[in-house]
């Protein structure tokens, strides 16, 4: 499986229009085959270098093995018109929650994982819950990383 996105290519600068300098909107995400007997997709962002912990910027489960790309701009409802299921941030709301970085430059994983299962979990899990129902179930996964600091 291969990640992208028409926002930002591989290892390079996310537009601030994609985080809290900006519209704070998710980006455009794509993605190509997958394996057959995928069942849902989770994608699960976020930051390495913040302080203290990872940050998770974005939790979504559940997306149907159909779907082959994100549009961009995905509104924060519990249950996205794909069928995917949005998970919890740690800015402790539903949705994707754009980089933010307090200070210098932060890598921003984008990461995707196709399942041979769909997991029971309802709107609102966290990453921690979201990785611990997928355990054993995941076929193959993607990872697309973008760096931003914030300007001075």
């Amino acid at each position: 499986m291969k990640l992208e996105s028409s926002a930002f290519q591989a290892n390079q600068a996310i537009p601030a229009r994609h985080t809290c300098d900006g519209a704070d909107c998710s980006p455009h995400l794509s993605w190509d085959a997958l394996p057959p007997e995928t069942q849902s997709l989770v994608l699960i962002c976020d930051d390495p270098d913040a302080p203290g912990k990872t940050w998770v910027h974005w939790v979504l489960y559940n997306l149907p093995p159909t779907l082959r790309e994100l549009t961009e701009g995905l509104p924060p409802q519990p249950t996205l018109p794909n069928g995917g299921v949005h998970g919890k941030n740690d800015f402790r709301k539903l949705g994707y929650g754009g980089p933010c970085p307090p200070h210098g430059s932060h890598r921003y994983f984008f990461k995707l994982y196709a399942l041979d299962t769909v997991l029971n979990l309802k709107s609102g899990a966290s990453k921690a819950q979201v990785e611990k129902a997928m355990q054993g179930h995941v076929l193959a996964d993607a990872k697309l990383m973008g760096r931003y600091a914030r300007p001075r």
